[in-house]
């Protein structure tokens, strides 16, 4: 009576099946909140990314309040004043233009993926279809 395909761990077909359920929810369960915290980390970092697209702004009005008159009126003594204005608002404008486009790209989508949850999701169904 002895039976050798029988080990150790002789439970039935309907506890194994309840059992591999329980398992599976209980991965749904862990892999939705890693889904939520590696979504919340990427909401700090486009909050970050916002905060310094605002820091360009901000540096953009600074920038053209005192810049344009002090540089202005330096170089208003090599050229004519139209001049002057002109090309401090075109070097102000750039400063501020790369200022915005870091920000912005801090804000791509594939910057804002959850990169890590996908990838362990990818190896949890790897392991289901394994078995």
């Amino acid at each position: 009576m002895d039976d050798p395909r029988i080990g150790a761990d002789a439970r039935t077909l309907p506890e194994l099946v309840s059992q591999l359920t329980t398992d599976l929810a209980t991965l749904v369960r862990k892999e939705s909140e890693l889904v939520r915290t590696e979504m919340t980390e990427k909401m700090h970092l486009a909050g970050k990314a916002v905060g310094e697209i605002v820091a360009g702004g901000v540096l953009l009005l600074a920038a053209l309040g005192v810049l344009l008159a002090a540089l202005v009126q330096a170089l208003s003594e090599y050229m004519h004043p139209a001049f002057a204005s002109l090309l401090v608002g075109v070097v102000v404008a750039a400063i501020g233009i790369v200022l915005v486009r870091a920000g912005m790209k801090m804000m791509k989508p594939e910057n804002l993926t959850p990169d890590r949850s996908a990838r362990q999701l990818q190896k949890d169904a790897q392991l289901v279809k394994g078995r």
